[in-house]
């Protein structure tokens, strides 16, 4: 059966105090507010620097059982190595303590920047290198160099499954070779909303879909209107039966994904900038969820 998890990317911000954080809540509760309105949310400190072990199991404890955080991986490797000798960046990476979420480690989320062109052999060899279970991203993370001053736990309480998403922002990668390459390794392209010249392709091409909605009018600050989330809504049970919704016509490949029942939904507002996500969110979630 299929699982929908509505959230916000990232949670700490100024213009949300007084509007969706009530009046007086102490910032050290934000996460913790942020948590009982919504399953999800993902972290995008991981995006800018490595975060202490004691962040993520800061954050695992302050949020309720069932809750899932989808993971910004470092620009580290997406922006400056820009995936070319990544093996001791992404060891670090896992040896910071992401694995201490444990069962609330939802999809690992790789950006990439507008000027990244698509090159197959460096995708396909980025993407093998992933890690597809914690057991075997305990592993990899052994590995970390001495770049990281604070190393998190490194044995997991079980095997689990991760699943990695792809966003990309260059118009080259709109060819059907990519949509194969990401379908080979099991890996999702992020369906992205933007009021911006970035792709907005919504090939699907793993067992789940992940959406990040940026603002349809202006980049990171405009809301989404009723008709806009009512549009999404539809969507997403489309996507959730396993199937592709019809107006979904900015897809690279002409080949349909693999058969399936039903398919996992993440959807992400990251239109942050004038405190509209959090109620997108809710409202959005209020279309579909009961």
């Amino acid at each position: 059966m299929a699982r929908l998890r509505i959230g916000i990317s990232g949670w700490r911000y100024p213009p949300w105090r007084g509007r969706f954080y009530p009046a007086g809540l102490a910032q050290r509760r934000e996460l913790h507010y942020a948590s009982r309105r919504l399953d999800t949310i993902e972290i995008n400190g991981s995006f800018y620097s490595l975060q202490r072990p004691e962040s993520w199991r800061a954050w695992y404890h302050d949020t309720p059982r069932g809750f899932v955080f989808a993971v910004k991986a470092p620009r580290f490797i997406t922006h400056v190595r820009r995936l070319r000798e990544m093996e001791k960046p992404l060891a670090n990476f896992l040896a910071s303590g992401v694995l201490e979420l444990r069962e609330k480690l939802g999809p690992i989320l790789w950006q990439f920047p507008p000027s990244l062109k698509y090159d197959e052999e460096l995708f396909d060899a980025f993407l093998a290198r992933l890690p597809r279970d914690s057991e075997t991203a305990a592993t990899m993370a052994t590995s970390h160099d001495g770049h990281i001053k604070h190393v998190g736990e490194l044995s997991v309480d079980r095997k689990r499954r991760l699943r990695h998403a792809i966003e990309i922002r260059h118009e080259s990668f709109a060819d059907p070779a990519f949509i194969k390459l990401l379908r080979r390794h099991r890996a999702g392209l992020v369906i992205s909303d933007a009021a911006t010249k970035w792709p907005k392709l919504q090939d699907v091409t793993a067992g789940f879909v992940y959406l990040r909605l940026h603002g349809d009018q202006v980049l990171y600050a405009s809301g989404y209107s009723a008709a806009a989330l009512d549009n999404w809504a539809r969507r997403i049970r489309t996507w959730m039966r396993g199937s592709q919704p019809r107006d979904a016509s900015h897809r690279a490949s002409r080949q349909p994904p693999s058969a399936r029942k039903s398919r996992d939904v993440y959807c992400y507002f990251d239109n942050d900038a004038k405190a509209k996500a959090p109620f997108d969110a809710l409202r959005l979630r209020g279309r579909l969820l009961p």
